[in-house]
């Protein structure tokens, strides 16, 4: 398995891997870093593919995310990794290059996309829609019905109520509670949620 990204999210996702079984890792990055736990950090070499045929993208970032995931496309399958101790209905829908971590709890009919961050004990309640490239954040809880659009971020220990929509690229402060809609790239604080920055770069 190949990682893309050797900072503090990478691990969290080796130890995912290796609760799965995955014992023989590649570490990339683009930036000269120590070895992590002993594995070393190396450029990017796509002849190593066939030998290890399969990445998760491990940064954090989600527009870095998404543009990492773009270089690799079609040169690589993209992997999904998920914590044993997570709560996840057979009828959820996970996308590849998708990461789900220790504690999250993700409930009936509810469709995660390419490339997302789910992150420790956040909740996503039934009938949920979660775009590419979202970071769900630790804590957080999504009630039924919600729609989260590409790239957007969820703070941490946040909450939004059933069936709001969240546009593409927002960022929802940590512990905002949203109870209306958010237009795309917006920037929501508080309680109850109050946009207070827009943008409209959603390249």
């Amino acid at each position: 398995m190949i990682l893309f990204g050797a900072s503090g999210h990478a691990k969290v996702i080796l130890e995912i891997l290796e609760e799965a079984g995955h014992s023989s890792f590649i570490l990339w990055d683009d930036a000269a870093k120590q070895p992590l736990w002993g594995i070393p950090v190396e450029q990017p070499d796509a002849q190593l593919f066939p030998e290890f045929p399969q990445m998760i993208v491990s940064i954090g970032v989600n527009r870095i995310r998404r543009k990492v995931a773009a270089r690799f496309e079609g040169k690589v399958s993209f992997a999904t990794a998920v914590h044993p101790k997570t709560a996840i209905s057979k009828r959820v829908i996970v996308g590849e290059g998708t990461v789900i971590m220790a504690g999250v709890t993700v409930n009936a009919d509810t469709q995660i996309g390419q490339h997302c961050i789910i992150n420790t004990n956040a909740s996503v309640d039934h009938d949920c829609v979660i775009g590419d490239f979202v970071h769900i954040s630790p804590n957080s809880s999504l009630c039924g019905g919600v729609t989260i659009g590409e790239g957007s971020h969820i703070g941490a220990g946040s909450t939004v109520i059933p069936g709001i929509r969240i546009g593409r690229w927002c960022t929802i402060g940590a512990g905002a509670v949203i109870i209306r809609d958010v237009p795309d790239g917006t920037t929501v604080v508080g309680n109850p949620g109050k946009i207070i920055k827009t943008h409209n770069d959603f390249s």
